[in-house]
């Protein structure tokens, strides 16, 4: 004890990070992660600049170009940041937006009215995690320029042109100190590009990747165009493309009430999944909150009184929930809200309360119009509901089957589940594996303490073309509801998993490394999408990956998960006495050999399973495993190249 109190601890003691060394010292408290998905967050960061300006009315086209030592270029053609010098700060107002936390016009709402962007910290948190950033201003017919170098300016902002063009081009390259990928990819700006045009009509989009370019060496490899003239329902429309849809024209809503503006596009498919995407100020609010909450009770409300007093009920004779309007609903909520507040795990869940009585208000009016007007569509609507509430009498009666097994907890698992000793979830994991044989080496290569063995024979059900009640009564996906512990139905939410008795807390999908092996992930990642949701959005489900090759010469012998890592090898060994064995399935490991390449969490390459972007996630299930063949195809062929198949 008095050893701790001879410790000097005065006021030399407390540090003061200067400017932006706080980003940089603590870059996840800021922009989520230092991954993959804070690297791709910095460009959202910037783009949400030049959308503010579109939102505003000053810039219609946005250019975001991917250059080839994979840093990023965003220009707009708005009003351009104010050169001016700042009257409190003394320096430039381009040299503040770019140097200072929280500062920018999203905070005086004269400038804009609505401001996107989640975590609000703005171009000034890019610059900081940037070992190089440029900024080009053209305004009142000249162009400005400031570069800066981990936030600091490297000089005071100049004239360096004159110009006839007005906007800003911001060209910045993410410090590798910092993150821990440096490579950007194409796919995932790409869908965020596509929503962005859609949730913003009129607003051009171009992204180009420069990194490859095709064999005249001067047209890139990739690029997309995009613009929408109407908005949430050419969204729809493409969100919608693979599914047989239920009436001509999508439900459109636009207005204002409340001083919020609000935009809705719906539509009722023959599918049996609910696909419902909130936005509040161009974020997609995949928890939820007060928006989604007043669509679901206005469309509830307004169809129930509609189909009462067509009389169409009373003729089923069937009892409705509001979870019957939802089946087989594509549906798009886009709300402006001024001053957003965010809750929930993830910080997007809306929690303003005044949002779902505008909401409420705007669906209750506009769709007991549309009822009114359209009564072959009206009819169309209730004969669905009344459909998927017989399912859903169906589908109870299966699922409290499923519920009953789980409440008998180690009694009623499932007889092929090997379960380990630990009953702390947090360090138990479980293998659903592809096979009988596999399983039977998964289940004497594992480490018992902690790891559990689900064999599944065959491929499971594929969910996207059946009625729920079909899915419960298939015995594979009742055995991985029993077997993981979790129930269906929450407090707050009938269809919502309860993950409360949740027994392990990685869920892995382990199938061969080849064709078959990529169809049953594709079945089983469509299952958790579908049903499980909660399950990816909490972190708990992963692919493992087995390796492709085992390269022997003599008693040395490497294993090898790409092709990349074979040819590595190949040179290692030279070129005399090499055997290389191609692994097609598990079974073809002993038990040591699978528990060390694919279960061992010292060797193994686990792949955890995100949703970025839950539109375009929903749109490439309904297109993969839906019942039209050729957009499929069509799909396969055109990403082929950058997909790891194997045939």
């Amino acid at each position: 004890m008095e050893e701790n109190q001879n410790i000097d601890y005065s006021a030399s003691n407390i540090t003061v990070l200067e400017g932006l060394e706080a980003v940089r010292v603590r870059p996840a408290m800021y922009i989520g992660d230092v991954n993959e998905r804070g690297l791709h967050h910095l460009v959202y960061e910037v783009v949400d600049n030049s959308i503010d300006e579109s939102l505003a009315g000053f810039c219609d086209k946005i250019d975001v170009k991917i250059n080839p030592d994979n840093s990023i270029t965003v220009e707009d053609n708005g009003r351009g940041i104010p050169v001016d010098m700042h009257e409190k700060e003394h320096r430039s107002a381009l040299e503040v937006v770019m140097t200072v936390l929280h500062a920018g016009g999203k905070f005086n709402k004269n400038s804009y009215k609505v401001s996107g962007g989640l975590h609000g910290v703005g171009v000034s948190c890019v610059n900081a995690l940037s070992d190089h950033m440029i900024v080009n201003v053209y305004r009142d017919g000249k162009v400005y320029q400031q570069e800066y170098s981990k936030g600091k300016p490297l000089y005071a902002v100049k004239e360096v042109g004159t110009t006839d063009k007005r906007g800003t081009k911001i060209t910045f390259h993410p410090d590798s100190t910092i993150f821990t990928v440096s490579e950007y990819k194409y796919d995932t700006l790409l869908e965020r590009m596509r929503e962005l045009a859609y949730l913003n009509k009129g607003i051009t989009i171009d992204i180009t990747d420069l990194r490859e370019m095709k064999e005249d060496g001067v047209t890139p490899l990739r690029a997309d165009h995009f613009y929408s003239e109407k908005g949430l329902r050419d969204f729809i429309a493409y969100l919608d493309e693979n599914r047989e849809k239920l009436m001509p024209e999508a439900i459109y809503i636009e207005g204002e009430r409340k001083g919020i503006p609000i935009e809705i596009a719906m539509q009722y498919n023959t599918g049996y999944s609910e696909n419902l995407h909130s936005y509040v100020n161009n974020i997609n609010t995949h928890e939820g909150g007060t928006h989604l909450a007043g669509f679901r009770s206005g469309l509830t409300r307004t169809l129930k009184n509609y189909a009462d007093r067509s009389g169409l009920l009373q003729k089923a004779k069937v009892e409705i929930t509001g979870d019957d309007f939802r089946e087989g609903l594509t549906a798009i909520i886009s709300v402006k809200v001024a001053e957003p507040q965010f809750e929930g795990q993830t910080k997007t869940k809306l929690g303003n309360a005044e949002v779902r009585g505008a909401v409420d208000d705007a669906v209750s009016e506009m769709l007991e119009n549309y009822l009114e007007e359209h009564p072959n569509e009206a009819h169309t609507i209730v004969d669905k509901v009344i459909l998927a509430a017989r399912a859903r009498q169906a589908a109870r009666k299966a699922r409290e089957m499923v519920q009953r097994s789980t409440a008998f907890s180690g009694a009623g698992m499932p007889g092929k589940l090997a379960d380990c000793q630990s009953n702390d979830p947090a360090e138990c994991e479980i293998f659903i594996v592809e096979g009988d044989s596999a399983g039977g080496s998964a289940k004497s290569g594992r480490d018992r303490r902690y790891q559990a063995i689900l064999p599944l024979r065959g491929k499971i059900l594929n969910v996207e073309k059946v009625m729920r009640h079909r899915a419960f009564e298939s015995e594979a996906i009742r055995d991985i509801y029993t077997a993981l512990g979790v129930t269906v139905g929450t407090p707050d939410d009938p269809q919502a998993l309860n993950l409360s008795k949740l027994r392990y807390h990685k869920v892995i999908i382990m199938t061969d490394a080849d064709v078959d092996g990529s169809h049953i992930d594709t079945l089983m990642l469509t299952f958790f999408f579908r049903y499980m949701p909660e399950l990816i959005e909490n972190g708990y489900v992963y692919l493992a990956t087995p390796p492709l090759y085992l390269v022997k010469k003599g008693q040395k012998q490497i294993y090898c998960w790409t092709e990349d890592d074979r040819e590595r090898a190949l040179l290692e060994f030279g070129d005399k006495g090499i055997h290389v064995q191609r692994y097609k399935g598990l079974g073809e490991m002993n038990p040591e050999q699978l528990c060390d390449t694919t279960m061992n969490p010292e060797n193994r390459q686990l792949r955890q399973v995100t949703i970025e972007n839950a539109a375009s996630a929903d749109r490439i299930f309904s297109l993969l495993m839906g019942d039209d063949v050729p957009p499929r195809r069509a799909f396969i062929e055109a990403n082929a190249t950058y997909a790891n198949i194997d045939a």
